[in-house]
């Protein structure tokens, strides 16, 4: 994977086939915890780049639907070495987990040709720091 991305603690990887805006595709995730807090890189190449707007815009409405919240809008994400799509976006989202209790969420979808990048940054109460870092660390090497 060209893109390197600082962690906060050391990941776990999990693989598996999604059905994501068309037929399934292969999703490798890679999540971790620390303090209280989830930190997670996924990526999927598509084979068709007619797929990437779409495949950004489910991410994002997924990420919302797993916590209960509206999708909304956010902020242009730019990542050094990224191909450049208007669908690269950073969200910060609110909603609650399964059992109940409030969550934030922040999501920052962005792609590298084919290949589509979700990070993401859960817990109680985030740390807007660790959370900028996280995302400002994310860079594609040639």
């Amino acid at each position: 994977m060209p893109l390197v991305v600082e962690m906060p603690c050391k990941p776990d990887t999990h693989e598996r086939r999604v059905p994501l805006a068309g037929p399934p595709v292969r999703v490798v995730l890679q999540a971790c915890d620390s303090d209280g807090q989830t930190w997670g890189l996924m990526s999927v190449d598509l084979d068709d780049p007619a797929r990437v707007g779409p495949v950004l815009s489910a991410l994002l409405a997924a990420a919302a639907a797993n916590i209960g919240a509206q999708a909304g809008s956010g902020q242009p994400f730019v990542v050094k070495g990224a191909t450049p799509q208007a669908g690269s976006q950073r969200v910060r989202l609110q909603g609650h987990r399964p059992q109940g209790p409030a969550v934030e969420m922040v999501v920052a979808v962005f792609t590298h040709g084919t290949r589509v990048y979700q990070m993401t940054a859960l817990g109680d109460k985030l740390q807007a720091e660790a959370v900028d870092t996280f995302l400002a660390s994310a860079r594609i090497n040639p």
